[in-house]
């Protein structure tokens, strides 16, 4: 034997030798699970009607929580944008607030001073952090041309050269009355494009300027057609006639109170211009200082809406997660019961099995690898129906679509952990048999 074959193995040749051990290992590791995976997907084929019905609560659940999801977040995306043309910089003066909860609530409400042009000119006046200030009043009519009548129409008196802006409203074709022409009370108008739809049968905006509807038994003559802004909440957008404000007073009056929208530059200036206008109003009341009541009048921005919608959201979640959690749960218990019946099938199986070599953690493995499939298809499934769903209901009612690959992946997910849990007991009473007992059994 020469000097050179009595060394010890270098420390390189060990560690390659090392490395390649484990990655033989995990090789072979990956193939045991791959060969238990097509056992178990053997086995799911071979019961079809029980691995129908251990589906059904995976199904489902999973799909509920899909389509809610899918569709509140296509909501969350409309919500955003409707409210974007005025969003952090806008805020408005009223009488009452825009969302009154009770009826004790509107009867305190309604004592209030109303709100009037002549507290909007002086917010215009005196804020210096205020953009913009501009008065609206609404009322609802039915508007008519000739024989042709639409109904529930929102009857919009604004003063002209703020209140589009503020409103985010564009013009299509024609244009906005002047100041002038406002504060004579003419009798003219701007309309949504439902108007032309449901009184001039779809006649494009060029061929109905200059043309003549009724707004509460007088003529106006339209002057321009708004750009659609669409439905939300399946209310329409576009079923609106502006007309100036000086002509909503000669019609419903000039005592009903009137509601300021106030817009600034930028949402950093939002709370400075709120102080101003807070102050303003308190003194044009006298300095009274009544928090209970908030001075007598409302002060809202548009998060009143969002805060509202949110909680409605909210809602809707904890609703879908309950009956998700009571589907699963039915579901995670049929996977264990079925499982259990599949053990007791298999027992001769499981016997030959140990007695060819498998250890407890085969076994253990083998039947968690059964659970966790047919959960897994179930998640699968559930996924693609809670998409169809909420794209079947998105199209019915008109919301945008938002689908979410993190909302499919917890789908599959949660039902592969209901898997887990449900298969370990069925699995560990496999694993724990006694390999001669199992295969005396019939």
């Amino acid at each position: 034997m020469t000097p050179d074959e009595t060394k010890p193995p270098s420390y390189a040749s060990s560690g390659r030798a090392a490395s390649f051990a484990r990655r033989s290992w995990a090789l072979f590791r990956l193939a045991a699970l791959w060969e238990a995976f097509l056992v178990a997907v053997g086995s799911l084929r071979a019961n079809k009607m029980r691995t129908a019905l251990t589906l059904v609560g995976i199904v489902v659940g999973v799909a509920a929580v899909i389509a809610v999801v899918t569709i509140i977040q296509g909501l969350d995306n409309k919500v955003a944008s409707t409210f974007s043309s005025q969003g952090s910089t806008v805020f408005t003066i009223s009488k009452r607030p825009q969302i009154i909860k009770s009826r004790e609530e509107f009867i305190k409400f309604n004592k209030r001073k109303d709100v009037t042009h002549e507290d909007a000119d002086a917010i215009a006046r005196l804020c210096t952090a205020c953009w913009r200030v501009g008065v609206a009043a609404n009322a609802r009519e039915t508007v008519k041309h000739g024989d042709q009548k639409f109904e529930n129409v929102n009857i919009r008196g604004v003063t002209p050269t703020t209140m589009f802006d503020i409103d985010g409203r564009s013009i299509d074709t024609g244009r906005v009355w002047t100041d002038a022409e406002g504060m004579s009370g003419r009798e003219i108008c701007v309309v949504g494009p439902d108007v032309l739809t449901n009184l001039f049968n779809g006649a494009s905006a060029d061929r109905v300027i200059g043309q003549d509807v009724r707004i509460a038994g007088r003529p106006f003559q339209i002057i321009g057609v708004l750009e659609p802004l669409g439905s939300i909440f399946g209310a329409s957008r576009d079923s609106v006639a502006y007309i100036p404000y000086s002509t909503y007073q000669k019609i419903y009056g000039a005592r009903d109170s009137i509601v300021a929208f106030i817009q600034v530059p930028a949402a950093e200036q939002l709370e400075p211009a709120e102080d101003q206008v807070r102050t303003i109003m308190r003194n044009r009341r006298g300095g009274v200082f009544n928090p209970a009541d908030d001075e007598g009048f409302s002060l809202e921005t548009q998060d009143v809406f969002l805060d509202l919608y949110g909680k409605a959201t909210s809602n809707i979640y904890l609703v879908t997660i309950g009956v998700a959690a009571i589907s699963l749960v039915v579901g995670g218990i049929v996977v264990m019961n079925i499982m259990l019946v599949s053990v007791t099938e298999r027992t001769k199986e499981i016997g030959i099995r140990k007695a060819i070599g498998a250890r407890r953690k085969d076994i253990l493995t083998q039947f968690l690898i059964e659970a966790v499939t047919v959960t897994a298809i179930g998640g699968a499934i559930g996924v693609l129906t809670g998409f169809g769903l909420a794209y079947l209901i998105a199209a019915l009612i008109g919301f945008p679509l938002l689908m979410s690959v993190a909302s499919a992946v917890l789908g599959v997910g949660v039902s592969s952990v209901v898997g887990i849990i449900s298969g370990l007991w069925p699995a560990w009473r496999a694993a724990r048999l006694d390999p001669i007992e199992a295969l005396r059994s019939e």
